[in-house]
């Protein structure tokens, strides 16, 4: 079931899209059945479950005595990201999608340069009707690029957002409209900000219910769970 999905959404997807398979609340041994699909990137939200999925990695990998066993798995961290649990994520994951504030942007670069890392982040931006969702507005990015504040240990590489929630098409294509006009922002920001260079041009939006008409409108990287591994168990 999990291999014949991903093979649909492969056949689906434009080649310039990244499927991200949203493994959150979903066992290690689905994630497995994934990555046997052919499956490299997976998407975690909750510090906790991120490290236990990596430490039972590594356990297999003992109990096997394969060292390689996986080794090109792909995570990405993609939920609400506190402070207090940077120790928890970056040491692990090659992309932070939902960089949602200035806050979180210098904890961290501070993170990287204690820790000799750059880290590849995405800036999670607010275009959705519901007030609930985090992200950067259309100002605080402005603010933000136009800041000569330099965050060395962090590479901006594009942006991340959510649509409202609903059936109405046409809103959610004016939801995406807006986070590519937020993307376009950033890369106008391209050698005049001290934090925007080159390969900043990801783009992440789309889930199960969307991810068509964002994959249309020219995302880059789409965040699919459900349909991959079924609803997800709490």
């Amino acid at each position: 079931m999990i291999k014949d999905i991903i093979n649909k959404l492969n056949r689906e997807l434009p080649a310039t899209v990244k499927l991200v398979a949203v493994s959150k609340f979903h066992p290690f041994e689905s994630i497995e059945e994934a990555y046997q699909a052919g499956q490299r990137a997976f998407g975690e939200s909750r510090p906790q479950e991120l490290m236990a999925k990596v430490k039972r990695l590594e356990e297999i990998r003992a109990e096997r005595g394969e060292p390689d066993y996986m080794s090109d798995i792909e995570w990405h961290f993609i939920g609400h990201l506190q402070t207090n649990k940077l120790k928890m994520v970056l040491p692990y994951v090659s992309l932070v999608q939902s960089v949602d504030s200035v806050r979180l942007l210098e904890a961290v670069d501070r993170w990287g340069a204690a820790n000799g890392k750059i880290i590849n982040v995405l800036l999670e931006c607010h275009v959705a009707a519901e007030e609930s969702k985090q992200g950067f507005s259309e100002q605080e990015l402005i603010e933000l690029l136009s800041s000569e504040v330099h965050y060395a240990n962090v590479r901006i590489c594009g942006i991340m957002g959510m649509a409202t929630f609903t059936d109405d098409e046409s809103v959610v294509r004016a939801d995406f409209q807006r986070l590519l006009d937020r993307q376009k922002t950033l890369c106008e920001w391209m050698g005049k900000s001290p934090n925007v260079a080159s390969g900043c041009d990801e783009l992440s939006m789309g889930m199960s219910d969307d991810y068509p008409i964002a994959a249309a409108m020219g995302s880059t990287i789409v965040r699919i769970g459900s349909m991959i591994f079924g609803e997800r168990t709490y």
